[in-house]
């Protein structure tokens, strides 16, 4: 039996975990909470912080593979292991290029994919150097995640919300559509791509909103969103799952705006919407077996169920019955105890025959679902 490690606790190492009970493996999870989302769900929990390289080390002497489930991992310790025989999903040396925006952007430049235009700043005074390049979006060049390390600049009034860190001054694209694209490669090379999907995303809290599959683009733009994804994760030369999250502008352009090197929320349906689930495919990866099944079952929608404003404390899961009478509904809880405005508490999954008809039960289930503090 394979003992394989994943670092970080959170809901995508326990989606992770819940695939994991259908194959001959023995999980292990390095998390600093011992109530994190994944802790009671792998055969052994070690505390510890995956951005600390003993710690890391010390987790994975001993296991045949690791994946992660969270960028900020500490990649020295995992090259050395990687060095010793321990498999590493994605490679230490896909993750160094991607964790860094800074390496990721340089990166897409070498290879010739196309991505916004972008300058890359040390400190708030450099942004000011390029008030020509706004409107743009500043990005840190490490620890942003989920919305956050990213802000807006649309004119010279606004230079003040610059990092004083390194980060990326990303050209703003007129934005048509956001579609995701993932992509998995196994040990020997072989990949498979999932249908794309489209992505509407929250404009006050950054993060997604609701997401359809397949995204409503041409076939024209499917095949350029999925030889561009192709090139982008090809360069890696590392198997496992790979989001690459992409811009299609107004004139019909496409851009890689930034990739994952993990399952990924915007893969989230595929539990229920596709034959083989991004997590499913990811133990495929890592066990040896053939990649699985990537075709839609039906068409999907997915609304992401975040902590309502104004509430921080003991989470009280409000309007679960209501929403699951509504047929074809799927719902996710990640196992947080806390709540607070905006946090991703867990996901629901709708199945249907049209867009329209997952649109409006998208937009039902945001009404329907509350997720606040206990009274």
């Amino acid at each position: 039996m394979l003992k394989v490690g994943i670092l970080g606790g959170g809901q995508l190492g326990r989606m992770l975990l819940q695939s994991a009970a259908n194959y001959p493996v023995e999980t292990f999870v390095l998390e600093n909470d011992e109530n994190c989302p994944s802790a009671h769900l792998c055969h052994h929990f070690t505390r510890g912080d995956i951005r600390k390289f003993d710690d890391v080390y010390r987790f994975g002497k001993g296991l045949d593979a690791i994946a992660i489930e969270i960028e900020s991992v500490n990649e020295q310790a995992l090259e050395k292991l990687e060095e010793e025989g321990v498999a590493v999903y994605p490679r230490p040396a896909a993750l160094r290029i991607i964790k860094n925006k800074i390496a990721q952007k340089e990166y897409y430049r070498e290879r010739n994919i196309p991505s916004p235009d972008f300058v890359i700043t040390r400190s708030p005074d450099e942004v000011k150097q390029y008030a020509s390049f706004l409107p743009a979006v500043h990005k840190l060049a490490e620890g942003g995640y989920d919305g956050r390390g990213v802000q807006v600049i649309r004119s010279e009034k606004e230079l003040s919300k610059a990092f004083p860190a390194p980060s990326v001054l990303e050209k703003m694209v007129d934005i048509y559509k956001e579609i995701a694209q993932i992509v998995a490669i196994d040990q020997q090379g072989g990949i498979t791509l999932y249908p794309p999907v489209e992505m509407v995303f929250d404009q006050e809290l950054n993060l997604l909103d609701y997401q359809l599959s397949p995204a409503d683009i041409t076939d024209d733009i499917k095949a350029r969103v999925e030889a561009i994804s192709l090139d982008a994760v090809k360069g890696l030369q590392s198997a496992g799952i790979f989001a690459v999250e992409l811009f299609l502008d107004r004139k019909q352009n496409v851009y890689v705006n930034e990739m994952a090197p993990r399952v990924h929320n915007s893969g989230h349906h595929t539990i229920e919407g596709n034959y083989s689930s991004q997590f499913d495919m990811l133990w495929r990866i890592i066990l040896g077996y053939p990649l699985g099944n990537t075709a839609e079952i039906l068409p999907a929608a997915l609304v992401n169920l975040l902590g309502e404003p104004g509430h921080n404390g003991d989470a009280d899961y409000q309007g679960l019955p209501e929403a699951l009478q509504r047929g074809n509904v799927f719902i996710h809880l990640y196992g947080k105890r806390q709540t607070k405005p905006g946090r991703k508490m867990g996901h629901a999954t709708i199945l249907g025959e049209n867009k329209e008809t997952l649109i409006n039960e998208a937009h039902a289930l945001k009404q329907i679902i509350k997720i606040r503090t206990k009274k």
